[in-house]
């Protein structure tokens, strides 16, 4: 009788441990809270915070950007053409004639390969507005329109372009847009970290409000063979 009693204390006292490590407990919900959380791309550049085990870039996104702020690097281009880009030492800035249309103007930026070498060129140029005289940013830089384009080969004295939208800002609310008088842009190649400098011969403001919603100061285009008409 004595012997029967142990064991069935033993085989109740089993059958709690094992209910304690079965499926739907608390190393479920631990397994869940783990999860890594998901990278979201958006038109205003929002992302969800990067795993820990990440470091400075999240993942990308299979998702085509039709509009987004132009930074001062693009995605690297295809790994062929990749070790024999055009950089700032190898190019020269000009702008080409201008289109106005209803409270813009359109005008394409105009890169040369200045030197004694082909290089090649693929994605968004960074561009922004800079004033005073420390060439401080001014406000947003331009938002990136489009698709980006193939890859461009510039031999020497070769041309490539990309269209750049400059919106007339004095139309926006002065005290929401803290107009700025503009001395030129700053212009980094596509991939490259070197910046470039374009000076205005005429007038020009910015938005120094880097908050004006959708109302962006400046779009850019792909760069494409060519002068951009």
């Amino acid at each position: 009788m004595i012997r029967a009693k142990f064991l069935a204390i033993t085989a109740a006292t089993l059958a709690v441990g094992l209910t304690a490590c079965s499926p739907g407990g608390s190393g479920q919900q631990s397994a869940q809270n783990n999860a890594q959380p998901i990278v979201q791309d958006s038109a205003g550049s929002s992302a969800a915070p990067l795993p820990s085990d990440q470091s400075g870039e999240a993942p990308e996104s299979s998702a085509v950007q039709e509009e987004k702020p132009s930074g001062q690097e693009d995605a690297q281009p295809d790994t062929s053409a990749a070790n024999n880009e055009c950089k700032a030492r190898d190019l020269q800035l000009s702008f080409g004639e201008s289109d106005g249309a209803a409270g813009s103007v359109y005008q394409p930026l105009i890169f040369t390969n200045s030197s004694d070498r082909t290089c090649v060129m693929q994605g968004f140029p960074g561009v922004s507005y800079v004033g005073g005289d420390d060439g401080h940013q001014i406000g947003a830089p331009a938002f990136r329109v489009g698709k980006k384009g193939d890859v461009i080969s510039l031999a020497p004295g070769g041309k490539a372009s990309a269209l750049i939208k400059f919106v007339t800002v004095e139309n926006y609310d002065s005290g929401e847009c803290q107009l700025e008088p503009a001395k030129g842009l700053r212009i980094y190649p596509p991939h490259d970290t070197a910046s470039m400098f374009i000076p205005f011969d005429y007038g020009q403001n910015g938005c120094a409000n880097p908050n004006m919603g959708d109302h962006n100061q400046l779009t850019v285009q792909t760069v494409q063979a060519g002068v951009a008409q």
